[in-house]
């Protein structure tokens, strides 16, 4: 009986040990069941889609950049031509064309019986340039800066210059030590000393020059003030022009200290009390970025220069100047009988002192209408906006050509498909450039032809003048 109970007992335990083993059995394949059906079916990769390459100019104008340029190419060399321009033809050949012929070589791998159009549409996809848009509103906005000077109209005035005085022009450079800060286009110090060499090489042959350096000395340090505000020094003395020992002169200071704007309005008067009015035109033009910071007053300064011995004029320009220190300059050129301007960058200090501080009318006798300056720094604008652009235009064409024959040389499209995709590349091309010369010749001829009336206009009232001096 009790080995009955036992043989039974045994085989309970077996039976709830297989029920148990199934029961989990059915549990993993339910889980597994589960967990198959809750996995994600991985998502199928869209092929890339390709644009249809601009067919317009305007489109063209607007292309943005392609792939492989935006993502390896440095948007500064590709505009550059010239020696400069094998920046670009090196870094093109070393570094950007074993990527890009890596790349196109793995798409066209893939990518076969595509027809022509395709092609040039991924080529231009990974290689247009995408710069085009921002030369091209420049070219669109070019001006050639030429002005009309003013000249007299009535018999007073040609009757006052019957006797032309001789000219004295003397310039005061802020060189503080906040001259050297940035400003759009360069440092402040720099870009004042580049303009005033442009402005007095340009002076008729008769004017003598004079250069007054301040601020210059010692620095801004409370204890170098006093010394800072006596350094006031006539770095060029008055005298005919000379283009090298006047460079020199301008090298010869850096900005550093601080701002006696009235010691240098008094060292200009006291250098032209020897020129009496009556025979001598005195102008004084200073450039400076700030007041005046070592206690003098520069609006009485000012104010002795238009003494009637002398009578000089006070032309200033306030260069990135605060609320403040504009208020005080405008008060001293108003004392001095000149004009005041406000300049925040590079292109306006030049436009100010290039075009507004132009030949006073007894000057006009020796100079031309458009002077030589004039006119080549309006060449150099146009060859600064129409040859980058022109560049960049040859430069996109020739990568894909460069790609096609790759293309072609390793057996990835067609001889014939790659001849017409050239085709393409180099009738877009010819369509840009052809738009880009004719807009640059257009532009060039307006500026000729006001170019011609200005020095006209300024021929004939010469003739004028000198007909009405000889009556």
């Amino acid at each position: 009986m009790n080995k009955k109970i036992h043989r039974m007992v045994v085989l309970l335990f077996l039976s709830i040990a297989m029920l148990a083993g199934c029961s989990e059995k059915e549990e993993r394949t339910a889980e597994k069941e589960i967990n198959k059906n809750t996995e994600k079916t991985p998502e199928k990769k869209e092929p890339e889609k390709i644009p249809e390459a601009p067919k317009e100019l305007e489109d063209m104008i607007k292309q943005k950049p392609g792939v492989l340029m935006e993502k390896y190419m440095d948007p500064k060399l590709e505009g550059l031509y010239g020696w400069d321009g094998y920046d670009y033809i090196n870094y093109y050949k070393d570094e950007f064309q074993p990527i890009a012929e890596k790349e196109i070589k793995s798409y066209f791998s893939k990518n076969k019986d595509l027809s022509s159009q395709e092609i040039y549409n991924y080529l231009v996809y990974q290689l247009a340039s995408g710069q085009y848009e921002s030369y091209y509103e420049q070219l669109l906005s070019y001006e050639h800066g030429y002005v009309m000077p003013e000249l007299p109209s009535g018999p007073d005035e040609i009757e006052e210059e019957k006797k032309p005085k001789k000219t004295n022009v003397v310039v005061l450079v802020d060189a503080s030590g906040s001259m050297k800060a940035e400003v759009d286009g360069g440092v402040k110090m720099d870009l004042a000393k580049e303009t005033i060499k442009k402005f007095t090489g340009d002076l008729p042959d008769e004017t003598s020059v004079s250069l007054f350096a301040y601020g210059h000395i010692g620095s801004g340090e409370e204890s170098d003030k006093a010394k800072s505000c006596e350094g006031i020094e006539e770095v060029y003395p008055l005298k005919g022009y000379d283009g090298a020992a006047f460079d020199e002169s301008l090298n010869s200071f850096k900005a550093s200290g601080w701002t006696p704007l009235a010691g240098a309005i008094n060292k200009a008067n006291e250098l032209l009390s020897q020129y009496p009015e009556s025979e001598y035109e005195n102008i004084v033009y200073i450039v400076s970025d700030g007041v005046e910071t070592c206690g003098g007053n520069p609006v009485v300064a000012a104010k002795k220069l238009t003494d009637k011995n002398i009578e000089a004029q006070l032309n200033i320009i306030g260069f990135d100047v605060d609320d403040k220190g504009q208020q005080q300059l405008m008060k001293v050129a108003d004392a001095g009988n000149g004009k005041y301007a406000s300049v925040r960058d590079k292109a306006s200090l030049e436009d100010q002192v290039l075009k507004k501080w132009r030949p006073t009318i007894g000057q006009l006798v020796w100079t031309q209408g458009v002077s030589g300056q004039d006119y080549i720094d309006a060449q150099k604008r146009m060859n600064d906006i129409y040859n980058p652009l022109f560049h960049i235009s040859t430069n996109e064409g020739n990568r894909i050509r460069n790609a096609v024959y790759f293309l072609q040389q390793n057996n990835l499209i067609p001889r014939e498909k790659g001849n017409e995709v050239i085709d393409l590349a180099d009738a877009s091309a010819d369509l840009r450039n052809e738009h880009f010369k004719k807009m640059k010749e257009e532009k060039q001829a307006e500026a000729e032809r006001v170019q011609k009336e200005i020095n006209g206009k300024v021929e004939a009232w010469k003739q004028q003048w000198r007909d009405e001096i000889n009556e």
